[in-house]
């Protein structure tokens, strides 16, 4: 577990201020919900954001593309 952190604010985390700068989605930068997800390449390039709804199985697709499997 981790502590509580802000999302949607000024004082947001350094994290998920980049995450949300970079990986705009249908709010624009703000976090729409728990949940959110966020797909990163090896090298910390953002590959995809998902939303809550987003089914696990179209995340697994995804990161099979990303390595080749």
């Amino acid at each position: 577990m981790f502590e509580k952190i802000d999302v949607n604010v000024d004082n947001a985390h350094t994290l998920f201020k980049y995450l949300t700068n970079e990986a705009k989605g249908i709010f624009n930068n703000k976090i729409k919900w728990n949940f959110t997800k966020f797909l990163i390449d090896s090298e910390g390039n953002i590959i995809k954001r998902y939303a809550p709804t987003v089914v696990l199985s179209k995340i697994k697709e995804d990161i099979k593309n990303l390595v080749n499997v």
